[in-house]
Order: C-alpha cells, then sequence, then structure tokens
C-alpha cells in the first residue's frame, strides 16, 4: 500500500463523528479539499452513510418559478438579473396569481417535493409582502402535501411573521460567499443584511434556506467557513451552487472548479451539517459531468427544470439517473410513474450544451421561464 494513502479508520471516523453531533475542525474540513491524500470515493461513501442515516436513499426534487424577472437594483456580480449584467435574459413583472397556480400545479404533477417561488429586487414592499403571503395560502391550499419557498431579497421580522403566518414553509436568502469576500461580489447591500434577513426568519418561525455559490474565487478555508456558518445557524436546507458562465456577467469565469473539488465540497457540507437538506444546485450538469451522479451519495436534493435563469438538463434523464442509481423520490407520484408520462427527450444537444465544461450557459427561453403560458406539463 502505498505510504500516502490515508487508512479506513480516518474515513470511519468522519463518519462516526458527524452521527456523533461532534463539531468539526474547520482544518480538517478544509483538508478534505485540498489533501491529496484524502480519496474521493471512500469519502464519497463515508458521505453517503451519514446522508442514509438522516434521509435513506430519498431525493427531495425542488422546482423553480422565477416568478419576477430581471430589473433588480442590485450589482450581485454572479446574477443575470443584477442592474450590472449584459446577459439575454427575458425581464418581466411579477407573474399574475392564475399562472403562478398554474406552475405550482405544474411542480407537483412532475414531481416536486418543494415549489420554489423566487423574486427579483431588493426586498418587498409592506404590499408586496401581501400579495406574497397570499399566494402562498392559495399554494397550500391547492397542494397541501407540496411544500413552499419563498426567496424575495431582503426582509425584516415583520415581513418574515406575515410570510410564516401565511404557512410559508422556507425561506430562501443565501448568503453566497464568505464575509470577507462579500463586499468583492456585491456594494449595494452587505453579508450582515443577508445574515439579519436570515435571523428574521428564525425569529418568525421559518425553516431556513441558505445556501452558497462556489467558484467565485474564494479559497478552500472561506468554504470551510460558510459550512460552519450554515452550521451554527441551524440551517435546514443549503443549496451548494457551483458558478455558472454567463455572458454578459461582471463575473462570467468560474475558478477552480473540476468534478473532483465539487464533489468533495458536497462531502465537506455532508459532514459540517450533518442533518440538513444538501442541494447540488446550479452548476450541476456543467460543472459536474460525467460524475454527476455521484452528487446524490452526499447530497439529498436536486433542482429540476433548470435553474432561476439558466437551462438545466431535460426531466427525463434527470429522474432516470435518480432511478437508475437506486434512489427514490420524496413525492405523491413514483420515479417510474414519471418517466411513463414524460415524452421522449426534446433536445438531447441541450444537455450536451450543458455538461461541457468551457462553454457559456444558456439561458431559458421564454417558454421555459413561463411554462403556463404555453401550455407545457
Amino acid at each position: 500500500m502505498p505510504t500516502d494513502r490515508l487508512p479506513r479508520d480516518f474515513y470511519h471516523g468522519l463518519t462516526d463523528a458527524a452521527l456523533n453531533g461532534e463539531t468539526p475542525d474547520a482544518a480538517l474540513l478544509e483538508r478534505l479539499l485540498t489533501d491529496p491524500a484524502v480519496e474521493l470515493m471512500p469519502l464519497l461513501n463515508a458521505a453517503y452513510a451519514v446522508r442514509q442515516h438522516h434521509f435513506g436513499r430519498a431525493v427531495q426534487v425542488h422546482i423553480l418559478n422565477n416568478a419576477q424577472n430581471g430589473r433588480c437594483p442590485e450589482d450581485c456580480s454572479y446574477c443575470t438579473q443584477a442592474k450590472t449584467s449584459a446577459a439575454g435574459i427575458e425581464p418581466y413583472a411579477m407573474k399574475p396569481p392564475e399562472e403562478v397556480m398554474q406552475e405550482a400545479e405544474r411542480a407537483y404533477k412532475a414531481g416536486a417535493h418543494r415549489y420554489c417561488m423566487v423574486f427579483s429586487g431588493r426586498g418587498p414592499s409592506d404590499k408586496r409582502t401581501q400579495q406574497l403571503a397570499d399566494l402562498v395560502r392559495q399554494v397550500k391550499s391547492n397542494f397541501p402535501t407540496l411544500e413552499v419557498c419563498v426567496s424575495a431579497g431582503l426582509l425584516d421580522d415583520e415581513k418574515a411573521k406575515v410570510l410564516a403566518d401565511a404557512g410559508l414553509d422556507r425561506l430562501n436568502h443565501n448568503l453566497n460567499t464568505s464575509r470577507k469576500r462579500y463586499g468583492d461580489i456585491c456594494t449595494t447591500h452587505t453579508y450582515d443584511d443577508r445574515l439579519n434577513t436570515l435571523r428574521s426568519a428564525q425569529k418568525a418561525g421559518l425553516s431556513m434556506c441558505s445556501g452558497l455559490i462556489v467558484g467565485m474565487g474564494e479559497p478552500p478555508e472561506e468554504v470551510v467557513e460558510i459550512a460552519l456558518t450554515m452550521r451554527q445557524l441551524g440551517t435546514a436546507s443549503i443549496p451548494v451552487n457551483f458558478l455558472l458562465p454567463f455572458e454578459g456577467n461582471v463575473l462570467d469565469t468560474p475558478h477552480g472548479l473540476s468534478p473532483d473539488y465539487c464533489l468533495r465540497v458536497l462531502c465537506m457540507f455532508r459532514f459540517a451539517c450533518p442533518s440538513a437538506e444538501v442541494r447540488c444546485a446550479a452548476g450541476r450538469e456543467f460543472h459536474l459531468r460525467s460524475l454527476e451522479v455521484m452528487a446524490l451519495y452526499p447530497a439529498n436534493s436536486l433542482f429540476l427544470d433548470g435553474y432561476l435563469n439558466g437551462q438545466g438538463e431535460e426531466r427525463r434523464r434527470t429522474y432516470r439517473m435518480i432511478r437508475d442509481a437506486g434512489f427514490e423520490i420524496v413525492s405523491d407520484h413514483g420515479v417510474d410513474e414519471l418517466l411513463d408520462e414524460i415524452t421522449a427527450d426534446t433536445d438531447p444537444s441541450t444537455t450536451a450544451a450543458l455538461t461541457i465544461g468551457g462553454n457559456t450557459t444558456p439561458i431559458k427561453s421564454t417558454e421555459q421561464l413561463r411554462p403556463a403560458l404555453n401550455g407545457a406539463k
């Protein structure tokens, strides 16, 4: 045996510490990202043991509704909706309630466990907050088993309480990067503004969804810092995004992302936050490429039908990947049932474009952003 290989007890120790609730050491977590002696397959196996303990072989499927697109006054350098972005997105005002409900039905029938409504802008006014609360009530009334998440920018205690009282299951507000780096990616609001929104969600009794974007030039120790912050906050759901290269964005070039590194990041989050829902979010297809299915071993959640403005892989392929790896989805519908209802892949070239490193990310068309207007199933 080569002397630089770590004993299996090292990996067993990672699993045991996570299952025993021990707070992981930051240096150890960073080592998982940087030390070539830490082998990927044993690391994935150790992370899977923790994931299996908390979630079995279940995969939570999320579908995003980009319910209000573009014209944002913020300057987040990674975002296609930012005022500083020249990406060719299709801006539109908040979708009418009828359209939002039709897309909620579409998400439910597509097997989604959680329906995520995202609204661009710095944050909602009092009037808009009431409108969001009305949407939440209606979705929960129409689809009682469909969990609802809202992402609407910065919120204070009162607005968070309005949404909680409406029955909102979860509030999303990503920290995105470390405190030290935040001013490098955004100048129109601060890291503390985002942290305070999460604290308002906590005060209101809302479950929190908050994650990061990896690949914006941050060193591994800052990725670890974010993971430990999520642990400290008790974050229930952690979307781990990998920067997508959108032509026209200020920050349009991912840094340091390989399939190996992305999988290590997911494993590290599983050890740092053992019982949290860890989601392999944006960039799954683009950066993991042929190793995409391996993300399901540390992570227990993913997005279906793409991301906010970026295209994702075809629905049929995602469900086949889940089924073929022996996983199951959290849904009123089984994977086989859903696959029987889905027609053949509509455009295999789209998936190919998503999985070849070095390309820019295809932006969603109006038909993809507003499927209810086009009669899509």
